[in-house]
């Protein structure tokens, strides 16, 4: 694997992860789009590099949400060891942050070869850009001023219902999760946080299973470099993505996102149907 495609996709998976426009259907479109066939059939490779891929955008949102997670963190398992310690309203929110990734996390694991099998072909990921971002607009254009510390038991399990619908490439698991925020009355900049938030839980145990079956297969010859340039990239292109996005929406809506999804969409389908790819 080349160090410049290395680079390409950890900025894809950093800058898609975070914005809502899909960061697994980014990643199967741009090597489909410039045929790049860099793991080939070669499926432990493939794997070792998302490793590093979701490793760098996990860094990035820890980083980014330092100042928010470590009183979660440190009242969440206060209420465990000792509750007379512990701020009881913020450790309760911390696991319902956690309790949000329970959906996604057993459909995840119970039909990953399914997924893997029958969603992903470009044309399906084109349709779900589009549609997904449709739903967003409408969602977007709810009233809402909730904010986080809103958050409820009701709030972590419906919209981690609909973070289930990100295992299909092309929904965007920040935009399903910020599309259910809106509808269920939450401000643009607490619905993005609330994704941000929501991510911490979901990457994490992903990464920790991916980073156990790497430890079993061992990391490929000749791919340290690439996935070091991985996690890099895509951890400073994460970062970008989130500061980027909590600033435009203090003035905007998420319209611009949805406009690209709709663009990009289209081009996809132009070009599945074309003699071009």
């Amino acid at each position: 694997m080349s160090i410049f495609h290395a680079i390409v996709l950890g900025i894809v998976q950093g800058l898609t992860e975070f914005l809502p426009i899909s960061s697994s259907g980014h990643l199967i479109v741009v090597p489909w789009l410039f045929n790049w066939n860099d793991f080939g059939d070669a499926q432990a490779t493939a794997r070792a590099f998302d490793t590093a891929l979701h490793l760098g955008t996990l860094i990035a949102v820890l980083f980014y949400l330092r100042q928010d997670l470590v009183p979660y963190v440190r009242h969440g398992l206060r209420m465990v060891v000792s509750r007379k310690t512990a701020d009881t309203t913020i450790g309760k929110r911390a696991w319902l942050f956690v309790l949000s990734a329970v959906p996604a996390a057993i459909v995840g694991a119970v039909a990953e070869d399914w997924i893997t099998e029958q969603l992903g072909t470009p044309v399906l990921i084109a349709v779900s850009l589009i549609a997904f971002g449709a739903l967003l607009i409408w969602a977007d254009k709810q009233s809402g001023a909730r904010q986080l510390d809103s958050f409820t038991r009701r709030d972590a399990l419906l919209i981690g219902a609909a973070q289930v619908l990100a295992l299909n490439p092309g929904t965007s698991r920040s935009g399903i999760t910020i599309t259910a925020a809106r509808r269920f009355g939450f401000s643009r900049d607490a619905a993005a946080r609330v994704s941000f938030l929501m991510s911490v839980p979901i990457i994490g145990g992903a990464v920790l299973l991916k980073l156990f079956t790497l430890a079993q297969d061992g990391i490929p010859e000749g791919f340290i470099v690439p996935m070091i340039v991985g996690i890099i990239s895509a951890g400073i292109s994460g970062w970008c993505a989130m500061w980027a996005m909590i600033r435009l929406l203090r003035t905007r809506s998420f319209t611009p996102f949805v406009m690209y999804r709709f663009v990009a969409g289209t081009a996809i389908l132009a070009i599945a149907a074309s003699a071009w790819r």
